[in-house]
This record gives C-alpha cells, structure tokens and sequence, in this order.
C-alpha cells in the first residue's frame, strides 16, 4: 500500500475539559472590553436598577466595574450566580420562549469570570451590609463582607488573562473606549428611564440623565440639531407597537450606526428591521447616506426569539417581512407629513403620555450639525454661473482625465458642485468636491498639516462621550486637519480655528461628524490601513462641498495642486472620478456630424 492511499490516524471522540468548555462558552459571549459592559448593564436593568455606573481603566483592558442600585442578589446566591446556566429569569423547567428580561441565559458571569480576576459584592434590601465573592478563571477564590449601599458591584479585572491569544485582536484602549460608550448610549436610548453614567481612568467621560421622555433622550445622543429636523411615528405594526423619533433628511448621517432599534427594551442589530426605516427615505436621500433616530419596538414575547446569537445581539421575529413592512409604511406615512417649524419632538406627547422638552444648553452630540454637510432632499435647480471673460479662461496645468498635458480653460459652474472647463479637443466637467479632496488627502498622507484659519469668536460645541473619546484618540489628527480645539467644561468644547482651504473655511460644527468616523477608524472606503482612512475622513471634511460657491481663481489653485501631484490622480480617495472628459469627436458623434 503507497503513502497515498494509507488510512489517516484515528482520531477518538473525546470529552473536553471542564475549563475547556468553560472558555469557549466564554468565547461567544465575552467578545471584548464593551461586551462584558453590554452584559452587565442587561443584568443591573433586570435587577431594576434606576441608575448605572460604569468605570473602566485603559480603555476596560485592565479593569471594568459596573455599579446599580437595583434589587442585588441574596448571600446564600453569590455562588450560583457565576455558575453555567444558572438564572433568576426563567423557571428552572422554562419556558424560553416568553423571555421578557434581557438576560436570560445564566451565561454572562459564568462566561466573564471564567475569563477574568472578577468579584461580585451585593447587598439586597433589608440586608445590613453586602458580601462579596471573588473568581480567578472561573474558580470561586473566597467570599468577604463590605460596606456597600443596596445594590450590586460587579468588578472585572485582568479580561483575558488566561486566554492570551485573545487579548491581540482586541483594539486600542481609546478604540475600546468608544465601543464601551456606545453600548452605555445603545442601553440609554432603549431604557431612558434610567440614569447612566462612564467613568474612563478616573474622569467622567459621558453622563446620561433618566428621561421621561425618548426625545429628550435622544438629544442627549444625538443632539440638538436632531430635535429641530425631527417626526414622531407611533401606531400599530404587524404583530406589535412601533413608536420612535426620527431625523428628516437634514440631519441623516454617513453610516447606518445612527439608527438605534429595540425591542421590548432590548438593543437589537436587525438588519430587516434597519432596511425597512431606510427604504421609508429611499426617494430622500442618497446612497451614502442613512436616517437617524431612535425606534421602540413592542411585541408579545413569544412573536421574537432573542435566542438565536450568544449576545442576544440579534433577534428574530416570526413574522419578520410583515413587521418590517409594517414599520416602512408607518415611518413613510410620518415622513409625508408637513413638518413642524421647531421638529414634532418639540411639541408631541409620547407613547404612554411624558411630554417632549427640547434638550437645554446643546449643540450637542450627534450627528449631523450643519445644513452643509446634510444631502440635498430633492433634486435642486441647475443653473450654469458665467465667469467673467477678464477671468474665464485661465490655464490651469494639464487634465487628470486624460493625463495628456493639455490645459484647461475654467468657462462656469453647474449648480455649485461641477465645473466646466474647455480643453484643447472638447471639454470637461470636474467635481469640486472630489479633486479639493484629493488634494487634501495627498497633503495629509504626505504628512504636511492643513492650512487653518482662525476664528474671531471662537464657537463652544458639547461633545458626546464617544466624540470625546475620538477626540483624545485622534488629537494630533485633528490639528493637523486644520482644528484647533480646546476643552471648556465637562462636555463643552471650544473650537479657535478650523480648516482653511480654496478660499473658504470649514465650518466649525463639522469637527462632530469628523469625530464620530474617526471614533469608527475613518472611511472604510479606503483600504490602504488606519493611517489612510483617517486621512480620507479628514479629507472630506475639510474639502470644498456641493454648494460652496468658490471664485475660478480660487479654483484654479485647487487644479493647479491637482497637476503637481504624481500622475496626477484621477479619482477621489473613495474611487469616485475627479472629472470626465468629452471629446471633440464624440461631441461631434453625437450630433451626427460627420466631417468637420
């Protein structure tokens, strides 16, 4: 018998090791810093907490802890609560397909304490002091009295200890800072009843005030800015209750990560769910751009699985294509309605009565904050803006389209965003904003910081806690974009200078949208690493606009930057055209000329 053909050795079915079991258990539920948060909240609103506080130290890499005042867990149950598939949520014969707490399982400190040095101290009502246990990689290493009040302490250190390979796909601490606040933003928005609060390295880092309003709540997040271009949809859906806030096409945003979703109080990734709210704004707004806003969602319990992914992250409904058509005509039937001067978030009443409030103090986290950056909601006007002939035509280095050499002679502007220009055979129309970009990409690749100018009042913006946290991650970024930015107070911020560039300065209230891609690692567009994904975000925003109206000879400058560079390029930093070239013989082609 050859080598080819010889059997393979026997390989026997074997039971794996408790400890084995234990941290791939831990595998699917403790992914990183902000899933130990994620679980932890689950459990503290479970236990009717009415206020949450989160402390992490580098970024949750060295330690978490998560504090509430909820109901707390008795003495004689500190043991039971860290073991596999033991939980207060569910009867020990079920059913598990009525689950109306967020946690369920008995997973989530089993899984973190098997993977971490945790201790849990609580002190349940009536109950003098509370007491502590302490687990070192899943074994239980002693219980202790402490002084607490009533409620319950989880602490969390060393994640990851014992499973070293884990600990290198985790990102940096300021990374996993912000992923840490968006799960404590992700929680407040689907329980606003609650009080939150985040601690990083000893500084308050983002507080969210108990609300008895989803607006208000929803400012806190997503700004001010929100609440004036805002509806409300509530109603009947199939098989359940939709209520929720939502942006008009004025405040949409440049990822899908502004649309928060719950169910029964539950933070969900429903990816039917988010295509319906979309497919409401299909005719509204552009490709690459997304809605904004906050939507409650209520069923029976037994019409949704939340079973079906280790971190409940995602769920499944049974009647998913009716419900998600169900949500697009409500949210369309909303849409459709005249708006209301200051946003209907101003002056409607929610869905069990509490009053909407604008926010006090903001402009303020979010997403959007400048018409500037807002998508035009329906096709505008063209008009074509003659140039002077003293400045028509001046020579501006060779074409990009056709890297041949030849100049082009500026002859006007189309609707503020495409510039026509005469070439040696024809002409070519050059988006403003996609070759101001690829300068500005080019410069900030290259190292060399952005021209800024500075403001003569400087303009005070709030920052979220995620845009805080981008902003001390990316601080050398920043000012080398053009911002110069200086704290004023626990959330406010003033801004001094801002981007200068082709004759115009950026506005201030861009450096929000700015920080919120940063805070995602930049254009996922750009596939050339961190470095250049931040540069292309950064690009952007700095970049001449759809809508600046810009003088030809500022332009001009911008054409001459573009001829200097190697090549020169011929596309954005996204892969979009910098321009298009029209022959003269195809121009001729078209008109059915046949000789000159």
């Amino acid at each position: 018998m050859n080598e080819a053909s010889s059997p393979l050795p026997r390989r026997p079915i074997r039971r794996l090791a408790p400890e084995t079991i234990e941290r791939i258990a831990a595998g699917e539920v403790v992914e990183r810093p902000a899933s130990v948060v994620k679980e932890l909240l689950e459990n503290a609103l479970d236990a009717g907490a009415t206020t949450v506080h989160v402390r992490v130290e580098n970024g949750g890499l060295d330690r978490i802890e998560v504090a509430d005042d909820g109901e707390g867990i008795h003495p004689e149950e500190l043991e039971l609560a860290v073991e596999r598939h033991a939980t207060s949520k569910i009867a020990p014969e079920g059913p598990v397909e009525k689950i109306v707490s967020l946690g369920f399982r008995g997973e989530a400190l089993a899984a973190i304490a098997s993977v971490s040095r945790l201790r849990l101290y609580s002190r349940p009502p009536g109950y003098e002091s509370a007491e502590g246990l302490s687990v070192v990689g899943g074994a239980v290493a002693g219980r202790f009295p402490i002084p607490r009040s009533p409620g319950t302490t989880v602490e969390v250190e060393d994640l990851f200890f014992n499973t070293p390979a884990r600990q290198k796909f985790l990102k940096s601490p300021a990374a996993e800072l912000v992923e840490v606040l968006r799960v404590v933003e992700r929680s407040y928005l689907a329980s606003p009843g609650t009080s939150f609060g985040v601690e990083s390295d000893g500084k308050e880092v983002g507080t969210y005030p108990a609300t008895p309003g989803l607006a208000d709540a929803a400012a806190r997040v997503l700004g001010p800015e929100f609440l004036r271009h805002s509806f409300v949809v509530r109603g009947e859906v199939s098989g359940g209750r939709l209520y929720g806030v939502l942006g008009r096409p004025p405040v949409a945003a440049s990822s899908s990560r502004g649309l928060y979703v719950s169910v029964n109080g539950r933070p969900i990734s429903s990816r039917p769910l988010d295509q319906a709210v979309r497919a409401a704004f299909v005719d509204l707004l552009p490709r690459s751009r997304f809605p904004v806003g906050v939507v409650h969602l209520e069923v029976p319990p037994e019409q949704v699985d939340a079973n079906v992914h280790p971190t409940k992250r995602e769920v499944r409904f049974a009647l998913e294509r009716e419900l998600a058509e169900s949500v697009r005509r409500r949210v369309r039937e909303e849409l459709r309605r005249p708006p209301d001067k200051r946003g209907e978030a101003f002056r409607s009443a929610g869905a069990t009565g509490s009053s909407f409030e604008p926010a006090v103090g903001r402009p303020q986290p979010g997403t959007l904050r400048s018409e500037a950056l807002a998508p035009r909601a329906a096709a505008a006007p063209v008009h074509q803006r003659r140039l002077d002939q003293t400045t028509a035509r001046p020579e501006v280095g060779p074409t990009a389209a056709e890297g041949a050499g030849r100049p082009w002679r500026l002859i006007g502007c189309l609707d503020e965003l495409y510039w026509v220009a005469e070439s040696d055979d024809g002409f070519e129309l050059i988006d403003q904003h996609a070759v101001s970009e690829r300068v500005l990409f080019e410069s900030l690749r290259a190292n060399r910081p952005l021209a800024r100018q500075a403001l003569v009042e400087p303009v005070t913006l709030r920052l979220s806690g995620v845009e805080r946290s981008a902003l001390s991650a990316h601080e050398a970024e920043v000012a080398r974009a053009g911002f110069e930015v200086e704290p004023f107070g626990p959330e406010d911020y003033r801004v001094r200078s801002v981007p200068a560039f082709g004759g115009r300065t950026v506005r201030a209230e861009v450096l929000a949208e700015l920080l919120d891609e940063l805070a995602e690692g930049g254009r996922p567009t750009v596939p050339d690493g961190a470095v250049d994904r931040a540069a292309a975000t950064l690009a952007c925003h700095a970049a001449i606009r759809a809508g600046d109206r810009i003088a030809p000879e500022e332009f001009a400058r911008v054409l001459d930057e573009l001829a200097r560079l190697p090549g020169p390029p011929t596309t954005c930093p996204h892969g979009r055209p910098i321009a298009l070239g029209f022959s003269r013989s195809r121009i001729d082609r078209w008109f059915l000329r046949s000789g000159p």
